[in-house]
C-alpha cells in the first residue's frame, strides 16, 4: 500500500470531524442539488504536505467521467515521453497505394492533405487500389454510451483515423433563408436543407439539434435538416460522424487526390504492408505533449482512446488491445508506489459506465505528477478556471479565476474535477471532487465553492502591483 493511500485512510479514520465538516458553501451546493454527501468524495491536500486538509469518502470507488483522462495522459507522458510522435506511412506496392496507420490521434484534414501532397510530390500520379493497413489496433465493436450514434465523441479507435471521421455542417442566415455548407464535402454525400428562418432565442447543444430536426444515415451518406433556424443564432456549426471509417477515408482520398491532379482507378480494401512495398513518405504527428494538451483542455474522448491503445501497442505490441493498456497502466502505478486496487479502466477516456477510481488514488496521482519530470507538460494540459478549455465559462470575476488548473468530467449521473489550485498566500493545493448521483450535473455550484474555499485559504499575500517602487 502506497504512503499516499495510507495517509488518506489514516486521516479519515483519526479525524472523522474533517470528513463530516464540509465548508458550508460546498455543503449548501450539494443540498441545493439534492446530492447526499454519501454520494460524494473529496480530498484537498497541499502539494507535498504530509496529510490532507479535507477528506470525504476518499477511498470510495466512483465513476470519474472524463477526469479518468488524467490517469491515461500522465501515464503516457511518463511511459512514452513528451516528445513521442505517431507515424502514418505511405507505401507504393506495384500499382497500389498502401496507407499504414499507427493510431495518430490528430491526423486531421490538414495533416492528411499534407500526407497525400507529399505522395504526389514524389512523382505518384495514379494508382489502382488503396490498401488500408489498420493492423496496429485490434478491431473493437462497441455500442455508443448513449443514443448519440453520430456524435464525434462516440467515434471508436482506429489505427488510421482520419479527421476524427467527422463532417462540419455550417449554418448561416442569409437574407430570408438559411445557407448550409459542409466541410469536407465528400463525394456521394447527400445534404438536404429545408431549414426555415424563425424568430426567438437560439438554443445550445442537443436543443439546437432537435430544433433543426436533423436526421442522418451512413450508407449511402445522407444528412437532412428540415426544422426551424432562429435568426438570432447567427452562424453556427454542427459536427457529425456520419460515415463508416473506410468510406470516410475513401471519400477524403477521392476529394483531395483529384484536387492534386491525381487519378485513382480502382477501389479500397483492407490489408497489410507487404515485404515488396516501398516506403514513400512518413507523416509525423505533433509531439505527445501537444496531444495531451488537446485531450485534457477540451476533454477529447476520441484522442484519449487513441492514446490509451498507443500505450498498449508500445508496451505490449500490436495489435493493441484495451486490456493490455489497462495492465500496463496498473503496472506503472505499482512502480510509482500508488496502490489502486479499486481502479477499473475500460478505454481510458472516462466515456464509460464501468470505469472507476477513488479520490485517494487521484490525489496520489496528482501528488506524484507534481514531483515528476513531466510535471510542466502535465499541468499545462489542464484547463484554467475562467480562461480556457472546459473551464473557460466558469468562475469569471472570482478570486480563483486564473488560479486553478482543473480537469473536469461530466456524465449524465457523474460530475468530477481534479487538479491544482493556488491559494491567496501562494501555496498550491491538489484538489479532487467526485459526485455520482442522478443529480450530480446540478451540483456544479458545490464544485465551484470548493475551488473558491481552497483559493481563500491562508493569509492574503501582498500584490506586487500594489507596492510602491523603492528609491535607491
Amino acid at each position: 500500500m502506497s504512503r499516499y493511500f495510507k495517509t488518506f485512510l489514516l486521516w479519515s479514520a483519526l479525524t472523522p470531524a474533517v470528513a463530516a465538516g464540509l465548508p458550508e458553501p460546498v455543503a449548501k451546493g450539494l443540498r441545493d442539488a439534492k446530492v447526499p454527501q454519501s454520494s460524494v468524495s473529496i480530498v484537498v491536500q497541499e502539494v507535498g504536505a504530509g496529510r490532507a486538509a479535507l477528506t470525504l469518502n476518499a477511498a470510495s470507488a466512483r465513476n470519474p467521467a472524463s477526469v479518468m483522462k488524467l490517469v491515461t495522459t500522465y501515464a503516457a507522458l511518463e511511459l512514452l515521453g513528451p516528445a513521442y510522435r505517431w507515424k502514418t506511412e505511405a507505401y507504393v506496392d506495384g500499382d497500389d497505394l498502401v496507407l499504414k496507420g499507427s493510431g495518430d490521434p490528430k491526423l486531421n484534414y490538414e495533416s492528411f492533405w499534407m500526407l497525400l501532397r507529399n505522395v504526389r510530390a514524389r512523382g505518384v500520379r495514379e494508382f489502382r487500389d488503396v490498401v488500408l493497413d489498420r493492423s496496429a489496433f485490434t478491431s473493437i465493436a462497441l455500442e455508443p454510451i448513449d443514443d448519440e450514434l453520430f456524435r464525434p465523441y462516440n467515434v471508436l479507435p482506429d489505427a488510421l483515423l482520419v479527421n476524427f471521421k467527422s463532417l462540419r455542417f455550417v449554418f448561416r442566415p442569409e437574407n430570408d433563408r438559411v445557407r448550409l455548407f459542409v466541410e469536407p464535402s465528400l463525394p456521394g454525400l447527400e445534404v438536404i436543407n429545408s431549414l426555415r428562418l424563425s424568430p426567438g432565442a437560439c438554443p445550445d447543444g442537443r436543443a439546437f439539434r432537435d430544433l433543426t430536426q436533423a436526421t442522418f444515415q451512413s450508407r449511402p451518406p445522407r444528412a437532412a435538416f428540415t426544422g426551424l433556424y432562429p435568426a438570432s443564432c447567427g452562424e453556427k456549426e454542427l459536427l457529425v460522424a456520419l460515415h463508416h471509417p473506410e468510406d470516410y477515408v475513401a471519400g477524403m482520398i477521392r476529394l483531395l487526390w483529384s484536387e492534386m491532379g491525381g487519378s485513382w482507378k480502382g477501389g479500397l480494401r483492407e490489408g497489410v504492408v507487404s515485404t515488396e512495398a516501398k516506403l514513400l513518405y512518413a507523416h509525423e504527428s505533433d509531439p505527445l505533449a501537444e496531444i495531451v494538451r488537446d485531450i485534457n483542455k477540451f476533454s477529447n474522448n476520441v484522442m484519449a482512446r487513441q492514446l490509451y491503445l498507443t500505450i498498449a501497442a508500445e508496451l505490449g505490441g500490436v495489435p493493441a488491445h484495451p486490456d493490455t493498456a489497462a495492465r500496463a497502466i496498473a503496472q506503472w502505478l505499482v512502480f510509482k508506489g500508488i496502490n489502486a486496487p479499486e481502479l477499473v479502466l475500460e478505454n481510458g477516456s472516462g466515456l464509460s459506465r464501468n470505469e472507476r477510481v477513488s479520490a485517494a488514488t487521484l490525489m496520489a496521482l496528482l501528488q506524484a505528477a507534481w514531483k515528476s519530470a513531466v510535471m510542466p507538460e502535465f499541468v499545462a494540459s489542464l484547463p484554467v478556471a475562467a480562461s480556457d478549455g472546459t473551464m473557460r465559462r466558469r468562475l469569471h470575476g472570482e478570486p480563483v479565476s486564473g488560479n486553478a488548473h482543473m480537469k473536469t468530467g461530466l456524465l449524465v449521473d457523474a460530475r468530477a474535477m481534479a487538479g491544482y489550485v493556488l491559494d491567496r498566500s501562494g501555496r498550491r493545493h491538489a484538489v479532487v471532487m467526485i459526485a455520482n448521483h442522478p443529480n450530480a450535473p446540478q451540483a456544479e455550484p458545490a464544485f465551484d465553492a470548493l475551488l473558491q474555499w481552497v483559493r481563500a485559504r491562508g493569509p492574503a499575500r501582498a500584490n506586487p502591483r500594489d507596492a510602491s517602487p523603492q528609491r535607491p
